[in-house]
């Protein structure tokens, strides 16, 4: 009877707070969940944060040696247990010491905390305990590459803003210049180790594992042996341009665009025919220059056709009161001024663009008035006029111009000058016109002249030049020379556009680029001209010669500029004027086959030279730096093949190019090669570099039976002064 109303009294007692007892026991359960689970879940947690950098460094036991840094993404084996070489591995850098040599399993154990008498299990099986002092080296080679990573990515981000004054070691050894030498080139190989910034994991995984296979960029132990190149282009084959294939089946010798061989040229390009005599020298190549050194298959008949080159004896002779423009050069240029009086060549006009090589009268004859005249050799299958402006001692340069943008940054050129180039300017979407509106200078002058023109074509192109708010200045028949000559202005302002009434062509996206030019296709669109004072472009440079030192508001780090240029000046007066034993009385065509800002250039402006900077394109964009004091570059990658003639250059320098290209080229021999294309026999390389470099390959430039002049190492840097052969395999 007890029992019955002990389980009555509960049973009402439940009915009445059974919600109450639910909540409670709920709540306690609860509690007691959230309280083991923080236990357990704190030793779990704090396990692994300690193991993500506590990973012993992988030891192959063959070797007994680490492996280079790299990361290897986990990824589901069938067999478990068992560690593949391409998974679940964190590496670190080689170099370990005693106590790491005893970890192989790839598992680095660690010190448990006190009170703990069990050893927690890794997933593969493996204990893990251990010793807290390799923890902590550990975590220092960690922290140690975390901060190195980041100071490379700080580099990166920044454009590589140190290395823009990578100034080079001078010969003399002064100290200040030996001292910006350590730091330029510490920064240089930081990134060359570091690979570009990535967005997924493959691709860091990709760059991981050319870090590992980063070596010496010329093996001292290969043994070069050379052939002659066979093309149908033979002695004057430009790669990259002209076919490879030596097959008498194709019409024409040259591709319509850029286009490189598939595998790298590794051949030497022969010397003419009739061989290759000492070419004239500087200013007597003006008025003649030896036959066979340009010789070609239509020359002969091209020459007997002209009245501006004739063919005497062994050279070709251009007579000064010769030209292409009836009524001379001189006059023509006169005309110009003459209709424009705001142009005032040599003054504010300093660069101009010439497109297509004739005689070269125009370029020459700007020159006597401190004029810089860039020819560009379009694609012509004829006689190759670029190669004799560039063997008389002219800037020019060969590429081809119908779907991509040219390898110029925008808004550089004072003038762009067309004299019957015959290119159609209104068609394929005045692609074509955008382009030259693109490298032009705000309020830039365009120059047109030409002999005859349809109706057609000339409506079409004042139709177009009003699209794109270019001023006509003038129009005018000259009845001395017989043509007819346009001059255009570039609007300086972004006002004109806007008031439009037809937005055709557009203006461009603002987040597309200006001055990306390699490999660019060209754009139907209308990129905005600069307003604000602190971009480049708002204002018109001093004149020429202060222009060469005078450095705008939107350059930074002026200071950094002008400390540049003086080291240049005093490392070409010191040393390479005087120490290096060039000749410079043969010296006409020089190539920096990695300019800066344009000092190596300015140092030489004295001299009777002129200088092609070039800037290429993995390095930080200064070449229009080098545009704004004057001179003239171009942009370019040297594992590709460069647009000029065999035998264009007297001088090629080179700072530190190929510690710049480490790991960049498939095979960066292909980079002497075409040093040896470009460059005149007799003609002479100076090499600056770490002496790692230098060394082997000094040895490459002895097997194309350069000679080489002179050597000079200081601790890890070097130059070295090479003087190029007639030789031929």
């Amino acid at each position: 009877m007890a029992i019955t109303r002990f389980g009555r009294q509960v049973k009402r007692s439940y009915q009445s707070y059974g919600f109450s007892i639910k909540l409670t026991a709920t709540v306690i359960l609860g509690l007691c969940f959230v309280f083991v689970w923080s236990v357990f879940s704190k030793f779990s947690v704090t396990s692994q944060r300690e193991s993500f950098d506590d990973i012993a460094e992988p030891v192959s036991s063959a070797s007994g040696r680490g492996s280079d840094f790299q990361i290897h993404f986990e990824k589901e084996d069938p067999k478990k247990g068992q560690e593949s070489d391409e998974s679940r591995k964190l590496k670190f850098k080689p170099g370990l010491d005693d106590k790491d040599k005893k970890k192989i399993n790839g598992s680095l154990p660690f010190k448990p905390r006190e009170g703990q008498k069990k050893e927690k299990k890794e997933g593969n099986g493996k204990s893990v305990g251990g010793n807290s002092k390799l923890l902590e080296g550990d975590k220092e080679k960690n922290q140690e590459n975390k901060r190195e990573s980041e100071s490379e990515e700080v580099i990166r981000e920044k454009g590589e803003e140190e290395v823009d004054s990578k100034l080079g070691e001078d010969v003399d050894g002064e100290d200040n210049a030996n001292e910006e030498v350590e730091r330029d080139i510490d920064l240089i190989n930081s990134e060359d180790l570091d690979q570009e910034a990535v967005d997924d994991d493959n691709k860091v995984l990709r760059s991981t594992k050319k870090r590992k296979k980063l070596g010496p960029l010329f093996d001292p132990k290969s043994q070069y042996t050379w052939k002659l190149c066979n093309t149908r282009s033979k002695h004057n084959y430009i790669p990259c341009i002209d076919f490879a294939s030596a097959s008498g089946r194709l019409q024409g010798y040259r591709h319509h665009e850029r286009s490189c061989p598939r595998s790298p040229v590794i051949c030497l390009v022969p010397l003419p025919h009739d061989g290759y005599g000492a070419p004239v020298h500087w200013p007597e190549s003006k008025v003649k220059i030896l036959h066979k050194n340009v010789a070609h298959p239509k020359l002969a008949a091209f020459v007997k056709s002209q009245d501006w080159v004739v063919e005497s004896r062994e050279y070709l002779t251009f007579p000064q009161n010769q030209s292409v423009f009836k009524g001379g050069i001189q006059h023509y240029l006169e005309s110009i001024e003459e209709m424009v009086p705001d142009i005032e060549w040599g003054k504010n006009i300093r660069i101009v663009l010439d497109i297509g090589c004739k005689d070269s009268s125009f370029g020459a004859s700007l020159l006597e008035k401190g004029v810089l005249t860039l020819t560009l050799g379009l694609k012509d299958d004829l006689v190759d006029l670029a190669q004799l402006a560039l063997e008389r001692g002219f800037p020019a340069v060969v590429s081809p111009f119908s779907t991509r943008r040219l390898p110029f940054p925008s808004g550089v050129f004072d003038a762009i000058h067309c004299s019957e180039c015959s290119m159609a300017w209104h068609s394929n979407g005045a692609k074509l016109i955008l382009e030259m509106n693109r490298i032009l200078r705000p309020e830039g002058y365009f120059i047109l002249s030409t002999k005859y023109n349809s109706i057609e074509a000339e409506e079409a192109l004042s139709t177009l030049t009003v699209s794109i708010c270019w001023n006509i200045l003038a129009d005018k028949a000259d009845e001395v020379s017989d043509i007819g000559i346009k001059i255009y202005q570039k609007p300086e302002s972004n006002d004109l556009y806007e008031l439009r009434r037809k937005k055709v062509p557009p203006l461009c996206k603002e987040n597309e680029n200006p001055d990306a030019a390699w490999y660019v296709p060209l754009k139907t669109c209308l990129h905005a001209i600069p307003e604000a004072i602190e971009q480049r472009g708002t204002e018109w440079p001093e004149v020429w010669p202060k222009r060469l030192n005078t450095f705008p508001d939107w350059m930074n780090n002026r200071e950094r500029l002008t400390a540049d240029s003086e080291h240049w000046k005093a490392v070409v007066n010191r040393s390479y004027l005087t120490g290096l034993d060039v000749d410079w009385s043969t010296i006409r065509n020089v190539m920096d086959m990695k300019a800066i800002n344009g000092g190596f250039a300015a140092a030489l402006s004295e001299q009777q030279v002129w200088v092609m900077n070039v800037v290429p394109i993995h390095a930080p964009d200064t070449l229009p730096i080098i545009f704004e004091r004057g001179l003239i570059g171009i942009y370019h990658d040297w594992c590709e093949s460069f647009g000029t003639y065999p035998r264009s250059y007297d001088l090629l320098h080179a700072d530190h190019l190929f510690s710049r290209l480490k790991n960049r080229c498939k095979q960066p021999v292909v980079i002497v090669i075409e040093m040896d294309r470009i460059l005149r026999p007799g003609g002479w390389a100076i090499i600056r570099d770490k002496a790692e470099i230098l060394d082997p390959l000094e040895g490459i430039l002895r097997s194309l039976h350069w000679e080489i002049r002179m050597t000079f190492r200081q601790d890890k840097e070097g130059i070295l002064c090479a003087q190029k052969s007639v030789w031929r395999p």
